[in-house]
């Protein structure tokens, strides 16, 4: 079976900023394999379009740029938030949630989680980085396809992998 919309893919794969001899920023081996459903658009597009089609015992490389994978950071997802909007039911900031650099997760209109990281703040107001934390990186991706199969009913209902597969 090849790689088509709606099959239970495995793999591994490594992930590295900029070539293949880049920074790795994340690895997925074969103790630890990535298994995901195939074309239901929780996956990178242009990352599905080059594991199309493949089958089990296939490798695949490739690079993505920042435009086909997180995107280019944009000026419009550096927020600024009044600081009452971090406060605690006692109306004090935690100590340990405003720390230069690290990332707090808000609540977006839409009701998702948007992670954003702490650039600044002052005694009025918060500067985030709401950017994709990978946005403006080229990606190389390199791995091997360990096993493609046909979702069950349940899995096509909820379209994902369910955790006894």
């Amino acid at each position: 079976m090849t790689i088509d919309d709606h099959a239970i893919v495995t793999l591994t794969y490594e992930v590295r900023d900029g070539a293949p001899d880049g920074p790795l920023l994340e690895r997925m081996d074969v103790n630890y394999p990535f298994k995901f459903m195939f074309g239901v658009g929780k996956m990178l597009p242009a990352w599905e379009r080059r594991l199309f089609g493949l089958k089990p015992g296939t490798g695949f490389a490739f690079k993505l740029s920042p435009e086909d994978a997180y995107g280019v950071p944009g000026k419009e997802h550096i927020l600024k938030m009044p600081l009452h909007l971090f406060y605690n039911e006692r109306e004090q900031i935690e100590p340990d949630l405003l720390v230069e650099g690290q990332f707090v997760t808000l609540t977006g209109a839409d009701g998702k989680a948007v992670h954003a990281k702490v650039l600044k703040w002052d005694d009025k107001e918060v500067t985030l980085d709401a950017n994709h934390a990978l946005a403006g990186k080229t990606l190389f991706f390199s791995g091997a396809v360990l096993e493609v199969r046909q979702a069950s009913v349940d899995e096509l209902i909820q379209k994902s992998v369910l955790n006894n597969s």
